[in-house]
């Protein structure tokens, strides 16, 4: 048994889930306080939130160790105590977190190896540094090629890079084509910088352009791939799903980083850019940029991202876990890196 906690901000830790869970040869229970997903292909343990009333209370950061602690709050107290739980119960054989420092530091307290989903930016404040110190496992959704620089060498050594993956690897791109000027602008759920008055500026300098909005104030999509293969540039921002995504769609991209927690967006942005993968911009670009920067996009040749996304990383993610569930004590189990 694999348990499997999934972050509620956004649903790039979801979809990532779903993607493992579903090629995995070992039952997968998911941990989260999202909703069960229709398709998920094992159990799932309703967490209560460890937000909301009684939240904002003293020292959450336990002195800067933790992300996420706060005194006397119920919701983190039956939120850990239900995950505990669950693992004395079925003793699993490992645990992922896609991503809590808590999470995994309770589960490695219950003797479980932990794998955790490692990220893009400035990890090595304490809570960081604690969390990936104690994984067995770092799982990178990134190429090797490309490795988040400046990590100490012990991280490197247990990190496995499988290539960013999506919910669209594998999925075949539809008939027809647009007019040869469609822009698609994908916001995500994890919110925005943006204002429709920069979106509209964009799409005022551009008028031989056919902009179509996904997100924010476009509404949301449930399936945007149609949309996303009949585009000929998607403008999008740095999050590892949105990026998965339009390499899996193979159509160029131009970047706009937002602000996250230790630089996540910006650190993915710089590796696009390093890789010669994507028209990238440090903010969200003046108007009279758009041009420019969509005819620039547009010449290149969306099938670079297969250097990105070969299509096989969630299934090498899975082959992962499924050998790490394998290996006897003291064995180690690797599968190759993209």
């Amino acid at each position: 048994m694999i348990g499997y906690y999934v972050h509620h901000q956004g649903k790039g830790h979801l979809h990532r889930a779903r993607n493992v869970a579903r090629h995995a040869r070992t039952p997968v229970t998911g941990l989260s306080s999202l909703p069960r997903p229709a398709d998920w292909p094992g159990d799932w343990v309703d967490l209560p939130s460890d937000t909301g009333p009684g939240a904002a209370l003293a020292d959450p950061t336990a002195g800067g160790r933790l992300h996420w602690a706060p005194r006397h709050h119920r919701g983190l107290r039956t939120r850990m105590g239900a995950v505990a739980e669950w693992i004395t119960r079925t003793s699993p054989v490992l645990f992922v977190s896609d991503v809590s420092v808590e999470v995994a530091a309770l589960a490695r307290l219950c003797g479980v190896p932990v794998v955790c989903a490692a990220m893009r930016g400035d990890r090595t404040d304490p809570a960081h540094v604690l969390g990936y110190d104690l994984a067995d496992t770092l799982l990178a959704p990134w190429p090797a090629s490309v490795p988040e620089p400046g990590w100490p060498q012990r991280w490197y050594d247990k990190t496995v890079h499988t290539g960013a993956f999506s919910r669209y690897d594998g999925r075949a791109r539809p008939t027809g084509a647009g007019t040869g000027r469609e822009v698609l602008m994908l916001l995500g759920a994890g919110g925005t910088e943006l204002d429709e008055a920069d979106l509209r500026k964009a799409a005022e300098a551009t008028p031989d352009w056919n902009w179509t909005i996904v997100g924010g104030c476009g509404g949301w999509a449930d399936d945007p791939w149609p949309l996303m293969c009949r585009a000929d540039v998607i403008v999008t921002h740095a999050g590892q799903n949105a990026v998965a995504e339009c390499a899996a769609a193979r159509t160029p991209a131009v970047i706009v980083p937002q602000s996250r927690p230790h630089g996540e967006q910006h650190a993915t942005a710089r590796a696009l850019a390093a890789a010669g993968l994507a028209i990238v911009c440090g903010h969200w670009p003046e108007p009279h940029e758009w041009p420019t920067l969509l005819a620039e996009a547009r010449s290149n040749d969306g099938e670079r991202w297969a250097s990105w996304a070969p299509g096989d990383g969630a299934e090498r993610a899975a082959t992962l876990l499924d050998s790490l569930c394998s290996a006897q004590p003291g064995e180690e189990a690797r599968c190759a890196s993209r």
